[in-house]
């Protein structure tokens, strides 16, 4: 169990620093960020313990080889020299996502065929039988990366990505993904002795990724299944430990506030459905509110929000009315607040109309946006 593994989380661009320290404080060892992930090392209980708790990233995958592969032929016979039955028996469904690429193999799929068929083959030489693809929902889901020469295989230890917390299936227009909402959190430095607000919550994501961390719950709890424990090696003991430790560990109430608002009824009932679903409705507090109407709900606080850019949702003129109302709001009703809103277009971010203390840079998906910080005196 304690044998040392290299793992590399992958995350979002842009998120590769926040994710490192969070690994960092979860126990990880050998830390290095790089893009779109984060290297390090432990062993099977740390990486546990990841899939569990991290809020910042999306997969955990376990180096099984690295290797030259030039071409085909080389990756094909690379494949075919790992010990498969290690790690899958003919039973357990199988399913090869290959990322990356060279000059002689640049199309994903083929270079996810050709793994594949080495395994396959190994199998059919080895046990007259052979495991079953299931790209859906496999048993064994294994990635290969190709970079330059080089190959990384590794098996993907969470499954589907772990943004997909399960406890929204109610989702707005324009979503924010989890890892980026915990992200934002981080960014704005709030901590859970401070009162939260967001005025634009939709579906709740960020009030409820707040209550996530303020009531120390794990983001994983609510998930039906990761990767790992379909594996051969899978701790089972291990595993109902660390579930165990983290149902103890939950605090029962808030220190300071939570709430969130939108003007649209139908998304406030979707927000409480999915604050139902992660155990925290009695918590936090969601209410159908007009931006025109809010009122800040405690003196100071943070207050963070993702405003629509035009790019998805609205249109620009519209808009522009609207991101002047946001300024107003703040100004007029929350003095002594600190408010931030991620925002994916230069003008409309003007047509707040107040001094940005800070820019932080941040993607939303493929959307280059910043986080604008505003000290509300």
């Amino acid at each position: 169990m304690s044998k040392m593994n290299h793992y590399f989380a992958t995350v979002a661009r842009g998120l590769e620093e926040i994710a490192a320290q969070e690994l960092e404080d979860l126990g990880a060892q050998s830390v290095h960020p790089d893009f779109t992930g984060v290297h390090f090392v432990g062993d099977y209980s740390l990486m546990y313990r990841v899939n569990l708790w991290a809020r910042t990233i999306f997969r955990v995958l376990v180096t099984v080889a690295e290797f030259p592969c030039p071409d085909a032929k080389r990756l094909y016979q690379e494949v075919q020299n790992i010990p498969w039955e290690q790690y899958l028996q003919p039973h357990h469904t199988l399913a090869v996502r290959a990322t990356g690429g060279n000059r002689q193999l640049n199309h994903t799929h083929f270079s996810a065929l050709q793994v594949k068929n080495a395994i396959i083959d190994q199998q059919r030489r080895q046990f007259g039988e052979r495991s079953s693809i299931d790209t859906k929902n496999p048993d064994v889901l294994l990635n290969a990366h190709i970079h330059q020469n080089r190959c990384i295989l590794s098996l993907d230890s969470s499954g589907t990505s772990l943004h997909r917390r399960g406890y929204r299936p109610a989702m707005g227009l324009a979503p924010l993904k989890e890892t980026l909402a915990a992200a934002l959190l981080t960014m704005a430095d709030w901590q859970p002795t401070m009162a939260f607000f967001d005025p634009l919550c939709g579906s709740g994501t960020l009030p409820l990724e707040a209550s996530l961390q303020a009531l120390n719950i794990a983001p994983g709890l609510f998930r039906k299944s990761f990767g790992f424990e379909h594996w051969l090696d899978f701790d089972a003991k291990c595993w109902e430990q660390l579930l165990q430790e983290a149902k103890n560990s939950q605090i029962a109430e808030l220190q300071a506030p939570i709430s969130g608002s939108d003007r649209n009824l139908d998304i406030i009932k979707q927000a409480r459905i999915n604050a139902e679903k992660c155990g925290v409705a009695q918590q936090v507090s969601f209410n159908q509110t007009e931006l025109s109407q809010v009122e800040a709900p405690t003196d100071t606080g943070i207050i963070l929000c993702n405003p629509p850019y035009g790019e998805r949702v609205g249109n620009a003129n519209q808009l522009g009315d609207f991101y002047k109302q946001l300024g107003d709001v703040f100004k007029q009703r929350f003095k002594g607040w600190t408010a931030f809103v991620l925002c994916g277009n230069k003008e409309l971010a003007k047509r707040i109309g107040l001094k940005a203390s800070r820019r932080i840079p941040v993607y939303n998906g493929s959307i280059s946006c910043t986080l604008l910080k505003y000290e509300l005196y």
